[in-house]
């Protein structure tokens, strides 16, 4: 008797109904492995739209790069997880996987910030190993002596339609702004005199912070930032943010302008030689290896400034803007 028809007499379906409840059973398999990697992006976005930390882009980046991850470990084989069961082992196998895939230095820490983010917000920061050296990830050197400074001038203003995308520029130009920051900004809440005060939902990363205001071409810029926004922001009423948004790359396009992170760079280059009273590298001063012991200590105390002023933590990232 052949195996077949063996398994026919022991099973009640027949040989046949053994293929089809062999099919029925891997599709339900197949069914079940998707609903719990559903349920884990589920979960990762519920963290996310619970705790809004940061600007607005920050929050949409943070939420994309968890649904990867979530996917990325399914893909690997680790299913059935849920949001609190990260494990060590979890992170090991994600940045095994992101050297495989040959990202750049960058892009792994940017992910391994999101993946501390996750543990904090589920309670196992311990997850996570402290230093990102202990997954073989090394520094990301920042450093570049060519300049990325950019400035707008009254001509090239004068070709952007909207007002509020050109006060926003302004702004940007003014005070080292990121864009998010520029469009959200509300003068009559940032405005305190001899400095600016710029709210965390602003922010990326979340973080308030302060700029001082320094000179007349400054306050100008504020004045009319006031005048224009009154009580309100810099985004009209008829638009929200992702719409001001779109407004502005549209303007910007057709305006000829690109590349506007620049304008941070020109400020950071700007302060760095009112601060030093010799120019930065990037803009051809002279590099760190020339500096004797005293100039040495001002630059430390430039860049720490800037990193502040910027938004930035540590002094280290001044290099992508100032050269080193």
């Amino acid at each position: 008797m052949c195996s077949s028809d063996l398994n026919a007499r022991k099973c009640p379906w027949g040989a046949s109904g053994l293929v089809s409840f062999g099919c029925q059973v891997s599709q339900k398999h197949s069914a079940d492995s998707e609903n719990t990697m559903r349920d884990l992006n589920h979960q990762l976005k519920q963290l996310c739209r619970r705790s809004r930390e940061g600007a607005y882009g920050t929050q949409n980046k943070r939420e994309r790069m968890l649904t990867l991850v979530a996917n990325q470990l399914h893909a690997l084989g680790y299913r059935g997880m849920t949001a609190r069961s990260l494990k060590p082992k979890h992170v090991e196998a994600l940045v095994k996987h992101w050297f495989a895939e040959g990202l750049s230095i960058g892009t792994i820490k940017n992910r391994m910030a999101v993946i501390r983010w996750w543990a904090h917000k589920v309670d196992k920061q311990n997850v996570v190993a402290r230093s990102n050296e202990h997954y073989g990830i090394p520094d990301r050197h920042f450093v570049t002596n060519e300049s990325k400074a950019k400035t707008v001038t009254r001509s090239q203003l004068g070709k952007v339609r909207d007002e509020y995308i050109r006060m926003s520029l302004e702004l940007q130009q003014a005070f080292g702004l990121r864009r998010e920051e520029a469009i959200k900004f509300q003068p009559s809440f940032a405005d305190r005199g001899d400095h600016l005060m710029l709210k965390a939902s602003w922010t990326k990363g979340g973080r308030e912070r302060t700029i001082p205001v320094r000179t007349e071409a400054q306050r100008d810029v504020l004045n009319r930032a006031r005048r224009l926004a009154g009580f309100g922001s810099l985004i009209p009423s008829n638009r929200n943010y992702v719409q001001q948004l779109r407004v502005y790359e549209g303007n910007t396009l057709r305006a000829g302008l690109s590349q506007m992170h620049g304008l941070r760079h020109a400020y950071a280059q700007h302060r760095y030689e009112e601060l030093t009273g010799w120019k930065a590298p990037a803009a051809g001063g002279p590099e760190g290896k020339a500096l004797n012991p005293e100039q040495r200590e001002t630059d430390r105390e430039a860049r720490l400034n800037i990193s502040r002023e910027l938004g930035h933590e540590r002094e280290q990232i001044t290099a992508a803007y100032l050269g080193r």
